[in-house]
Protein backbone atom coordinates (compact mmCIF):
# COMPACT_ATOMS: atom_id res chain seq x y z
CA UNK A 1 0.00 0.00 0.00
CA UNK A 2 1.43 3.50 -0.95
CA UNK A 3 1.28 5.80 1.90
CA UNK A 4 -0.95 8.98 0.81
CA UNK A 5 -1.12 12.24 1.95
CA UNK A 6 -4.82 13.22 1.11
CA UNK A 7 -8.14 14.16 3.00
CA UNK A 8 -10.80 12.44 4.11
CA UNK A 9 -12.88 15.19 2.83
CA UNK A 10 -11.19 15.05 -0.45
CA UNK A 11 -12.50 11.43 -1.05
CA UNK A 12 -15.98 11.51 0.93
CA UNK A 13 -19.39 13.64 0.93
CA UNK A 14 -19.19 12.61 4.91
CA UNK A 15 -19.64 16.01 6.97
CA UNK A 16 -20.67 17.18 10.42
CA UNK A 17 -21.34 13.68 12.49
CA UNK A 18 -21.03 11.36 9.68
CA UNK A 19 -17.72 12.33 9.04
CA UNK A 20 -16.06 9.18 11.50
CA UNK A 21 -12.54 9.01 9.82
CA UNK A 22 -9.85 10.98 11.15
CA UNK A 23 -6.91 9.99 9.21
CA UNK A 24 -5.92 7.84 6.56
CA UNK A 25 -2.92 5.78 7.71
CA UNK A 26 -2.58 3.86 3.76
CA UNK A 27 -4.20 3.89 0.96
CA UNK A 28 -4.25 1.70 -2.45
CA UNK A 29 -7.06 1.34 -5.19
CA UNK A 30 -8.00 -1.78 -3.57
CA UNK A 31 -7.66 -1.27 0.07
CA UNK A 32 -7.48 0.91 2.77
CA UNK A 33 -6.55 1.67 6.45
CA UNK A 34 -7.99 4.25 8.34
CA UNK A 35 -7.85 5.81 12.12
CA UNK A 36 -10.77 6.90 14.14
CA UNK A 37 -11.64 8.58 17.53
CA UNK A 38 -14.92 8.17 19.35
CA UNK A 39 -16.56 11.27 20.20
CA UNK A 40 -19.24 12.96 21.65
CA UNK A 41 -20.79 14.11 18.34
CA UNK A 42 -21.01 10.42 16.74
CA UNK A 43 -24.19 9.20 16.06
CA UNK A 44 -25.80 6.66 18.60
CA UNK A 45 -23.93 8.29 21.50
CA UNK A 46 -24.87 7.71 24.66
CA UNK A 47 -23.20 10.13 26.55
CA UNK A 48 -20.58 7.37 27.82
CA UNK A 49 -20.12 5.41 24.84
CA UNK A 50 -21.06 4.53 21.63
CA UNK A 51 -23.33 1.69 20.29
CA UNK A 52 -20.94 -1.03 18.18
CA UNK A 53 -23.54 -0.63 15.08
CA UNK A 54 -21.51 2.75 13.95
CA UNK A 55 -18.47 0.44 13.39
CA UNK A 56 -20.55 -0.92 10.46
CA UNK A 57 -20.56 2.73 9.17
CA UNK A 58 -16.69 3.50 9.85
CA UNK A 59 -16.09 0.15 7.89
CA UNK A 60 -18.03 1.63 5.38
CA UNK A 61 -16.42 4.72 4.92
CA UNK A 62 -13.07 3.06 4.69
CA UNK A 63 -13.85 1.33 1.83
CA UNK A 64 -15.95 4.18 0.51
CA UNK A 65 -12.16 6.28 0.87
CA UNK A 66 -10.19 2.83 -1.06
CA UNK A 67 -12.46 2.72 -3.95
CA UNK A 68 -13.17 6.62 -4.39
CA UNK A 69 -9.00 6.37 -4.65
CA UNK A 70 -9.02 3.92 -7.19
CA UNK A 71 -12.35 5.76 -9.03
CA UNK A 72 -9.88 8.75 -9.31
CA UNK A 73 -6.73 7.25 -10.17
CA UNK A 74 -8.60 5.62 -13.38
CA UNK A 75 -11.30 8.28 -14.45
CA UNK A 76 -8.96 11.69 -12.70
CA UNK A 77 -11.02 14.54 -11.13
CA UNK A 78 -14.63 13.58 -13.57
CA UNK A 79 -14.88 11.00 -11.00
CA UNK A 80 -17.90 10.99 -8.60
CA UNK A 81 -16.81 10.79 -5.22
CA UNK A 82 -19.94 8.82 -3.53
CA UNK A 83 -21.01 5.13 -3.52
CA UNK A 84 -24.19 3.53 -1.61
CA UNK A 85 -24.13 0.72 0.95
CA UNK A 86 -26.78 -1.33 -0.13
CA UNK A 87 -26.25 -4.62 1.89
CA UNK A 88 -24.45 -6.05 5.10
CA UNK A 89 -23.76 -9.11 4.23
CA UNK A 90 -22.37 -10.68 7.48
CA UNK A 91 -21.34 -8.91 10.85
CA UNK A 92 -19.67 -9.81 14.23
CA UNK A 93 -19.40 -7.19 16.59
CA UNK A 94 -17.41 -8.22 19.20
CA UNK A 95 -17.97 -5.46 22.18
CA UNK A 96 -20.91 -4.07 23.49
CA UNK A 97 -19.89 -0.52 23.16
CA UNK A 98 -16.89 1.51 22.84
CA UNK A 99 -16.05 4.33 24.77
CA UNK A 100 -15.34 8.04 24.04
CA UNK A 101 -12.35 8.56 23.04
CA UNK A 102 -11.11 5.43 21.98
CA UNK A 103 -8.86 4.90 18.80
CA UNK A 104 -9.90 2.58 16.37
CA UNK A 105 -8.06 1.34 13.31
CA UNK A 106 -9.89 0.00 10.61
CA UNK A 107 -8.68 -2.43 7.82
CA UNK A 108 -11.18 -2.96 4.02
CA UNK A 109 -10.19 -4.95 0.81
CA UNK A 110 -11.96 -5.26 -1.78
CA UNK A 111 -12.79 -9.17 -1.88
CA UNK A 112 -14.81 -8.79 -5.00
CA UNK A 113 -15.73 -6.81 -8.09
CA UNK A 114 -17.92 -6.78 -10.60
CA UNK A 115 -18.35 -3.93 -12.75
CA UNK A 116 -19.99 -0.83 -10.16
CA UNK A 117 -20.56 -3.87 -7.37
CA UNK A 118 -17.54 -4.62 -4.14
CA UNK A 119 -17.82 -6.87 -2.01
CA UNK A 120 -15.32 -5.15 1.35
CA UNK A 121 -14.13 -7.52 3.93
CA UNK A 122 -13.38 -4.59 6.85
CA UNK A 123 -11.84 -5.35 10.22
CA UNK A 124 -11.52 -2.72 13.39
CA UNK A 125 -8.95 -2.85 15.85
CA UNK A 126 -9.03 -1.16 19.57
CA UNK A 127 -5.60 -1.42 20.52
CA UNK A 128 -4.43 -5.13 19.25
CA UNK A 129 -8.13 -6.89 20.09
CA UNK A 130 -10.41 -6.81 16.82
CA UNK A 131 -13.67 -5.79 17.70
CA UNK A 132 -15.75 -6.15 14.54
CA UNK A 133 -15.69 -8.02 11.20
CA UNK A 134 -17.96 -6.67 8.73
CA UNK A 135 -18.67 -7.96 4.92
CA UNK A 136 -20.54 -4.94 3.15
CA UNK A 137 -21.72 -4.72 -0.40
CA UNK A 138 -21.01 -1.38 -2.45
CA UNK A 139 -22.31 0.27 -5.57
CA UNK A 140 -20.46 3.18 -7.17
CA UNK A 141 -21.88 5.03 -10.59
CA UNK A 142 -20.66 5.14 -13.31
Amino acid sequence: MERIDIRVEDLLPHRGRMKLIDEIIELDEEKAVTRATVTDLWPLFDGKTVNPLVLIELVAQTAGISNCWGGIKKHGDKFERKGWLVGVKRCRLLVDAVPLHTSIITRCENQFKLQNYREILGTAWIHSHVVAEVRLQLLQPD
